[in-house]
């Protein structure tokens, strides 16, 4: 009997230790996940509805000498925006990202 007793005993201890373990885990994993989302959250895009590039640049473009130029400028840009400003010409303060692109010779990008 006194060696079931000692045998259960040593179970429980084992078992206590071996859930403490697993808790202390637990609680590391949800401090690093949450440390993450606060980093994620500062890095986040926003997550705006999806624009068709085609007619935004069309329309931007329309008053353009050289539209097959500005068309292409313009799309590449709309895809990594995701905007376009209205109109033909300016508005550009309507989309900071889209007037801060710039070529490799450090010119504006976006018509």
């Amino acid at each position: 009997m006194k060696i079931f007793s000692i045998f259960f005993i040593a179970i429980l201890l084992i078992q206590g230790f071996g859930e403490a373990l697993l808790m202390d885990d637990f609680n590391n994993s949800v401090t690093k996940m949450n440390e993450d989302s606060r980093v994620g959250a500062l890095f986040k895009k926003s997550h705006h509805p999806k624009i068709n590039c085609g007619h935004a640049c069309a329309r931007r473009c329309r008053k353009s000498s050289r539209k097959n130029v500005c068309s292409r400028a313009c799309k590449t840009c709309c895809r990594r925006c995701n905007c376009v400003p209205p109109g033909t010409y300016g508005n550009k303060h309507l989309c900071p990202c889209y007037a801060r692109l710039k070529t490799h010779g450090n010119k504006l990008k976006c018509p």
